[in-house]
């Protein structure tokens, strides 16, 4: 047998459990463009292949929630694991899937609730939701929802400041240990300001609002802070790192295709790495 290198020497290993976006920019593969940014190895457990392109998504096709659990079972079993970042589950079956797969694996978990599609369509059924509500969300570590995403979850909409207060706190009430509102869908003028609730304090980060049609922006920040907390962040540092992460991203962003979509430059972030050395 090959000499196997020692359990202590193996790199830092982030795990993505979400959908494939077959046309590169969101995703699995923005997950793994992030983690590659970031300085962590990247692995995958495919809940969803995707078949779409810059102008739609024309297919979709769920694996079996039976093979979705070995992906997540194998890898935990060879990888060091230290944080996993949790996509698109797209339906009840799959989240009771990963939840059984994640039994006993005390890993922080950052959780990217994907439920509404950029035409505003949900992408989950009801029971699904419910789900996600009562089991799911008390076991990540940090949530990430977009206003839409907060607002499904919550049951009110996000117009002023004080609704955001109030949403986070019901999400704390259930069992959110602390919750990132993104803040690109709400409209507060030139800047976006993104809002951490954390510990019972508020972390405000504040970026110049990019004219752009941006894709794979919300997989790539989620994916990016579980790196940043695989490498040892503390979670607001973490979260500061990866919010400034894919803005200098998006400020490259460029469209390979031929809709109006823009992808992020994930590779600013090796740059960065590579020029603080």
């Amino acid at each position: 047998m090959p000499n196997e290198p020692p359990q202590q020497n193996r790199c830092a290993s982030v795990l993505s459990i979400a959908g494939s976006d077959s046309g590169g920019g969101a995703g699995l593969q923005a997950d793994l463009k992030s983690f590659m940014a970031m300085g962590v190895h990247g692995l995958t457990a495919v809940a969803a292949l995707t078949a779409q392109n810059t102008r739609a998504v024309t297919s979709v096709w769920l694996p079996p929630p039976e093979f979705l659990r070995e992906q997540i079972r194998c890898l935990f079993e060879d990888f060091d694991v230290r944080a996993v970042k949790i996509g698109m589950l797209a339906d009840e079956v799959r989240i009771r899937a990963v939840l059984d797969a994640l039994s006993g694996c005390r890993v922080p978990v950052v959780l990217d609730p994907v439920m509404i599609a950029s035409s505003g369509a949900r992408l989950l059924e009801d029971a699904a939701i419910n789900r996600l509500r009562s089991e799911l969300l008390p076991r990540a570590t940090l949530l990430t929802p977009n206003v839409p995403e907060a607002e499904v979850l919550v049951g009110f909409g996000l117009r002023r400041v004080a609704d955001f207060h109030r949403a986070a706190s019901v999400l704390h009430g259930m069992g959110v240990s602390a919750v990132l509102l993104k803040g690109g869908h709400s409209d507060e003028g030139d800047s976006v300001l993104d809002r951490l609730y954390v510990d019972g304090n508020m972390h405000v980060f504040r970026h110049p609002r990019l004219a752009l049609s941006p894709h794979g922006t919300g997989c790539s920040l989620s994916s990016a802070i579980a790196a940043c907390i695989a490498k040892g962040q503390e979670l607001v540092q973490a979260v500061e790192t990866g919010i400034d992460f894919v803005h200098a991203a998006l400020s490259r962003s460029y469209r390979p295709g031929l809709g109006q979509v823009s992808v992020l430059d994930h590779a600013v972030g090796l740059e960065l790495r590579i020029s603080s050395r």
